[in-house]
């Protein structure tokens, strides 16, 4: 979704992962920006050397800006860098998904593409939020640049539209059936986007998907960070230490396209929608009933599809190639699609016997196949998790080809 929405811009970034960031690579760049996911995932995967990079990175000078899942990992649960606390769930609103307005605070981020105007009155002040946690801010010298106020009709919270729900439930009941805050106006006044400072560096945390495509609020003020905390020059000024992506690493003379992977994908996004267990909300996120893991699912088949759409456009510049996607992983994968097509079934006849949760079910079946999947936490884990790292690997290795291939085509110089 990030990737998207900055090339879409045309704002200049480059990839980098955890292993490039263990290796002191932050010392090319002015910003490190860590997109939406969860936080638990992205700290195990930096480890004790990635943290000490960033947190050194940062109080030299660096900036550093951090949506959602990227912005808890910035605060005390995580990496430290603001003395802000994430709520525990029980005391959040923890499904709320869709738009909501903001109450901003003068800042440049928030200014209008002539830099004059703020972006003050509704609906210049709506915005995306995906499933966010809510900030415990414990600073005085924090800035809280905006806060939660309204969410609109369209949104969700858990399953549930937030317009009908308003017309004609009570969300008080609701609560006492689902077990969890359902009401969005636990949000109102909430902070929403932060900004502090760790040593000589800038901290701007969001619970605010401004990187949601086709959000012209959101690329609005996504530009006016970039230039905030990257500085005008970095449109067209930074220089990578990694090595390029050769031609020959992963990609050429194999035989298994991306087409297997994301058919298995597709499989199991039309099961879900056949049976009435989700629906697209935008072309990039699922909306799934409660019972059962959508996020999940969306992610496989949106990063196989990626992949297919990566290799048809470099097969027009690279003679006969292919993503180099192992025949194991491709079984190993089918296997797991047919698991997970007898769990969403179950899970199907589990809900018309009562209420289910991703955590609670009745069934010793359902648990074990939940378990073998997914792993036991919220935050994923299980056989998905491999899959999950296997192909981000494999799309970054296809994104960096890509970007090498368009600078040699453009004859642009190397970036400084």
């Amino acid at each position: 979704m990030a990737y998207k929405s900055l090339k879409s811009l045309c704002l200049s970034f480059e990839l980098i992962r955890a292993e490039d960031i263990k290796k002191g690579y932050l010392k090319n760049y002015r910003m490190l920006f860590v997109p939406g996911g969860w936080a638990s995932n992205k700290l195990k995967a930096l480890g004790e050397k990635g943290i000490e990079e960033i947190k050194r990175f940062i109080h030299e000078g660096g900036n550093y800006f951090g949506i959602c899942g990227g912005a808890g990992l910035a605060t005390m649960d995580g990496l430290g860098l603001l003395n802000i606390n994430r709520k525990p769930t029980k005391q959040r609103v923890p499904s709320f998904s869709g738009r909501i307005s903001l109450n901003i605070n003068e800042h440049p981020i928030w200014n209008k593409a002539n830099h004059s105007l703020p972006i003050t009155h509704h609906p210049s002040q709506i915005f995306h939020a995906w499933w966010p946690s809510q900030f415990v801010v414990n600073a005085m010298d924090i800035k809280i640049l905006a806060t939660f106020q309204e969410a609109l009709p369209d949104s969700y919270s858990s399953d549930l539209n937030v317009g009908d729900i308003r017309k004609n439930r009570n969300w008080k009941e609701l609560e006492e059936l689902y077990g969890i805050n359902l009401d969005p106006e636990r949000l109102k006044d909430e902070p929403a986007v932060v900004e502090g400072r760790f040593g000589k560096g800038r901290v701007l945390l969001s619970l605010i998907h401004f990187d949601t495509p086709q959000d012209e609020n959101g690329a609005e003020v996504l530009t006016n960070i970039w230039e905030y905390l990257a500085g005008q020059g970095n449109r067209a000024s930074i220089k990578s230490s990694r090595a390029a992506a050769k031609y020959d690493k992963l990609f050429l003379n194999n035989n298994h396209s991306s087409t297997s992977l994301l058919r298995y994908c597709s499989e199991i996004i039309e099961f879900g929608i056949r049976n009435f267990l989700w629906f697209w909300r935008t072309p990039m996120l699922l909306q799934w009933r409660r019972g059962v893991r959508g996020l999940e699912y969306c992610t496989l088949y949106i990063m196989a599809k990626e992949l297919a759409s990566l290799e048809e456009d470099l097969s027009r510049k690279i003679p006969d190639y292919k993503v180099d996607i192992a025949i194991d992983l491709l079984n190993d994968f089918f296997n797991f699609k047919e698991k997970v097509l007898r769990l969403l079934m179950l899970e199907r006849e589990a809900m018309q016997r009562g209420m289910i949760t991703y955590e609670y079910s009745d069934s010793p079946e359902i648990l074990a196949l939940r378990k073998e999947l997914f792993g036991d936490n919220k935050s994923y884990g299980g056989k998905f998790k491999g899959f999950l790292d296997q192909i981000d690997s494999i799309i970054y290795q296809s994104l960096i080809l890509q970007e090498k291939i368009i600078k040699e085509d453009s004859g642009a110089p190397e970036r400084i």
